[in-house]
């Protein structure tokens, strides 16, 4: 029996930030509906992967495929469309924008879609009650608490419909309740929809919940087994 396609696969990334190395020769492969840990030390490079991975960031040297296309072969322009649909993206911190609303912040993605304005806001609206948020829609983030901004932001990046999200840290600045919230919202969202999710983590209870786990070490990725 033949092995499914990958959904996304990189193969010899390689990356520095000035003199410092941060990737050498990663490679990694992601499948439909699969939730992957990558975990590793500080400093290991991890941000920077995702990076690569979503192209946020170009890589030195190495590929990326998406669903067969190579993203260092898009231009621009095309990018950031992939991020806007095809794509969520959630940092450690959110990120949302502080002059917005949770429910405009979250209806941000589909707006920039062309959505009209009032069904991009029905939408999500629906999204921030799934997370959990509901009566939260008209403060904006600086009214929230860390876990309700954490969480708008997961709806954020999953309004879209996204097939890939990629989170990073996206636990990092939490406790651990509102960890556990954001986790458990998080793959289960995913899991429903069947969304890959890459997820940069250096807590191992967060990794646990994932179906694989790899690590990266001097820049290379190391698999840890299945973990779920």
């Amino acid at each position: 029996m033949s092995r499914p396609v990958p959904l996304l696969t990189a193969g010899g990334l390689v990356k520095a930030h000035g003199r410092t190395p941060a990737l050498r020769g990663a490679s990694v492969e992601l499948h439909a509906a699969e939730i992957l840990a990558v975990t590793g030390a500080s400093g290991s490079g991890k941000s920077t992967l995702l990076h690569c991975l979503s192209g946020i960031v170009r890589p030195d040297a190495g590929s990326v495929t998406y669903d067969g296309r190579r993203l260092e072969d898009l231009p621009e322009k095309r990018l950031s469309e992939l991020r806007r649909t095809e794509f969520g993206v959630v940092f450690q911190f959110g990120q949302l924008i502080p002059e917005l609303t949770a429910l405009d912040n979250v209806a941000l993605p589909l707006l920039l879609a062309g959505t009209d304005r009032a069904a991009a806001r029905a939408r999500a609206g629906e999204w921030l009650e799934r997370f959990g948020v509901r009566g939260q829609e008209d403060l904006r983030p600086g009214g929230l608490s860390g876990g309700q901004a954490q969480r708008a932001a997961l709806a954020r990046a999953l309004v879209t419909g996204p097939r890939v999200v990629f989170a990073d840290e996206p636990t990092g600045a939490l406790d651990s309740l509102a960890s556990e919230q954001v986790m458990t919202a998080l793959l289960h969202t995913a899991r429903e929809a069947g969304t890959a999710v890459v997820l940069v983590t250096h807590d191992a209870k967060v990794a646990a919940y994932a179906d694989r786990e790899v690590q990266l070490r001097d820049g290379a990725l190391a698999p840890l087994g299945v973990t779920a």
